[in-house]
């Protein structure tokens, strides 16, 4: 695999999750994990189910798509509970998937918060998403591309944190127009 590989890290800005409404969604475009090339932007409904949508139209029109080879999220949900539909987002834009996370997710809490607020098919998309695996000290899932893929854009990406640079990217971007400065890890 390339240094230079060309993809996308998108992450939420931060929100407050109780007075709904949309959040601010920021991509960037990485080759590799050193340089930037672009940033994109659009906005979510906090724990609404557009987020899969919003992305394939957000990505598709962008003049960097026939360059992209990998799309990471930072997490599998944007806005909350607004999980995104990773199996879709690989279909409709051709481009493999990876969600990456710190910590491994608690299923079963999630599993139950879901049913309590009566979002059992959320849960569906979180089963749907395949399963999750472990490189060092991060958890990642994969759409689109086998582990050992995966793991290669990883160690290309990663190299400033755990995470890949294009979501620590979007992170501090997101955080810095909704705060007006970031601060903290991504």
């Amino acid at each position: 695999m390339k240094d230079e590989i060309r993809v996308i890290g998108i992450d939420d800005a931060p929100f407050d999750k109780f007075k709904g409404g949309d959040v601010l969604v920021v991509a960037t475009m990485f080759r590799g994990g050193s340089w930037l090339d672009g940033v994109l932007s659009t906005r979510v409904r906090v724990d609404g189910r557009n987020a899969t949508d919003k992305l394939i139209r957000m990505i598709t029109s962008c003049s960097f798509l026939p360059q992209l080879q990998c799309i990471i999220l930072d997490g599998i949900a944007l806005g909350g509970f607004n999980i995104v539909d990773v199996q879709k987002l690989h279909r409709q834009t051709g481009i493999p998937v990876m969600t990456v996370i710190r910590r491994m997710p608690d299923l079963k809490a999630i599993k139950a918060t879901l049913r309590k607020l009566g979002k059992q098919r959320k849960y569906r998309l979180l089963e749907k998403a395949g399963p999750v695996h472990k490189k060092g000290k991060i958890y990642y899932q994969a759409a689109g591309l086998s582990p050992e893929d995966a793991e290669k854009v990883l160690q290309v990406t990663c190299t400033r944190s755990l995470l890949p640079e294009p979501i620590r990217a979007a992170h501090i971007i997101a955080a810095g127009i909704v705060k007006g400065e970031s601060r903290g890890r991504a």
